[in-house]
């Protein structure tokens, strides 16, 4: 019996596809043997080719690369989909339903541990430990964001952090008038309680790897970049984890691991990173090949590195934000890391942010394929600096609309010329930026389709918590909109090419990591990309969803 699949009956995404068998970067039909894709071009010609090919039926749908998320913490929120998970619920009285549901189906927990809930639901972004101190526990919640942790007051004394208790370097408490901690930390603060928390066990990260994996797996995503191997604001290393299932066979996608480069530390912790890169080489499915650099928080709560201070309208100056690497040492450590066949994943969200990381990155090797996540704020002139130095704008598209967030907490504080710099896709591309495409999985959702609607829609996908918000349809920037077929590119042969993986395109020889989706969404109205849904997922041609 053969065991070449032959997939007919829609079309294949082959943007690459050059020879006679393109028409316009599609193709008919694929045929797969043994894992890896044989042959693309008309259906009758790959019929001919293996007569006893297992048939799929693509029914009008299309057929892509797998997607490869290149920014995403799927550990972490498999962790938080086992707890206390706000994500998919929006405002306080549902978060607090959720909050008390929890703690009464776990009575036994120590405490009240999870997140996802959401800035914009309070007013000023910030909500209060008083909210819950009607739990009989300490509470550590999460923000959406992972910038900040909502926490009650039994957890606050628990953490003996009074009125007294000072700022770390990399955080704040956020106060009440008089000077008491309201329940709301920010940045390197959220340790001061998160690190007390009950630890997860190797199994649980094992566990949570996994069903992230099966969860990302529903939304045709076969690789990614995990963003932060490492221990960040109270969460657990997750090196073991990915050495475990990938040395037992039980990982099965394509993944990187950045790693964590600790902002209190300096030059001395490179000989560990080399050490922990080592510790995965000879592994089929996971390296970790790259390090991760956060130079700066979030504009939301004034964290993001900014060229001019913050605006207040009247109020007290907001300052300019935290870069948390120094830059001038930043160049040193980006060339050390650099000279080691490191690659450098930034995260960058102000506009000075992103003018230290590439500062930092001028003169080092494109071959290492270093890149920078986020890009809230660019300046006009930084934005041709991505092409000139070979530098890859790592998009996260979901968060380019009219949300809460953006409107009540971001354009009042950036002000009217900062904020028209902000996602500049279509500038990016047409300096000749290479792009790569992810979600921040669980700060947003891990939905490529949903993210490729935003990219070229400016506008929030139906469905999402925020798509009733009164001009989440009103485009934002529109200008800087991008066309399906450029960020589809980004979502798989761009961000495969940034993990260095051999599949992210539709082409002869490569492993024949597959995606069949139920409508063509290049046949739609742009309005409706988001409608589109996955129906099976292959690795290797193996069905792992469907």
């Amino acid at each position: 019996m053969s065991s070449d699949i032959l997939f007919r009956g829609g079309r294949a995404f082959t943007p690459h596809a050059v020879d006679a068998r393109d028409s316009g970067g599609f193709a008919e039909a694929v045929l797969v043997r043994d894992g890896v894709i044989a042959a693309v071009g008309a259906e009758a010609d790959l019929a001919r080719i293996s007569p006893g090919a297992e048939p799929v039926d693509l029914d009008g749908g299309l057929l892509t690369p797998g997607f490869t998320d290149a920014h995403m913490h799927p550990v972490q929120a498999g962790l938080e989909r086992a707890r206390c998970d706000l994500a998919q619920v929006y405002g306080l009285d549902a978060y607090l339903g959720a909050i008390s549901d929890y703690a009464a189906k776990n009575p036994f927990k120590e405490w009240i541990d999870g997140g996802g809930w959401d800035m914009s639901a309070f007013p000023g972004g910030l909500p209060h430990r008083s909210q819950l101190d009607f739990l009989d526990r300490p509470a550590y919640l999460i923000q959406r964001d992972h910038h900040a942790a909502w926490v009650n007051t039994r957890a606050l004394e628990l953490a003996g952090i009074t009125r007294d208790t000072p700022d770390p370097a990399d955080g704040r408490i956020e106060r009440d008038p008089d000077g008491t901690p309201s329940g709301v930390l920010h940045e390197g603060a959220m340790d001061l309680v998160g690190l007390l928390t009950p630890r997860p066990t190797p199994g649980d990260l094992v566990a949570a790897l996994l069903d992230a994996q099966a969860h990302l797996f529903s939304l045709g995503i076969t690789g990614w970049q995990d963003a932060i191997v490492g221990s960040y604001a109270g969460s657990d290393d997750q090196l073991p984890a990915y050495l475990s299932a990938a040395s037992s066979g039980r990982l099965t996608a394509r993944v990187v691991g950045a790693l964590w480069w600790d902002r209190a530390r300096g030059a001395e912790q490179v000989p560990g990173l080399v050490e922990r890169r080592a510790r995965a080489e000879g592994l089929d499915r996971f390296r970790a090949t790259a390090v991760k650099i956060m130079q700066d928080g979030i504009a939301e709560n004034f964290t993001a590195a900014v060229i001019e201070p913050y605006c207040r309208c009247g109020g007290p100056e907001l300052g300019r934000g935290l870069s948390y690497v120094d830059p001038a040492l930043l160049k040193v450590y980006v060339k050390e890391l650099d000279a080691l066949g490191f690659q450098v994943h930034f995260h960058a969200i102000g506009e000075r942010a992103v003018r230290e990381a590439l500062d930092a990155l001028a003169g080092t090797d494109p071959g290492n394929r270093h890149h920078i996540a986020h890009l809230q704020i660019i300046t006009p002139q930084d934005v041709p600096r991505f092409a000139a130095l070979g530098v890859t704008a790592n998009l996260q598209p979901l968060w380019a609309t009219h949300h809460a967030q953006m409107d009540e907490l971001c354009i009042p504080y950036l002000g009217a010329e900062r904020s028209s710099w902000q996602y500049p896709f279509a500038d990016l591309v047409r300096h000749g930026t290479r792009l790569a495409a992810g979600s921040d999985w669980p700060v947003s959702s891990a939905d490529p389709l949903q993210g490729m609607h935003v990219a070229v829609n400016r506008t929030e996908p139906g469905g999402s918590v925020h798509a009733s918000y009164p001009t989440a349809q009103t485009p934002f920037l529109p200008g800087q909109s991008i066309d399906l077929r450029t960020v589809m590119t980004a979502y798989t042969a761009g961000s495969a090419r940034l993990n260095g993986s051999p599949a992210g395109a539709i082409e002869e020889g490569r492993p024949a990591d597959l995606v069949v989706l139920d409508r063509d969404p290049f046949t739609l109205d742009p309005q409706e990309i988001w409608t589109t849904r996955v129906r099976m997922t292959f690795v290797d041609g193996r069905l792992v969803h469907g």
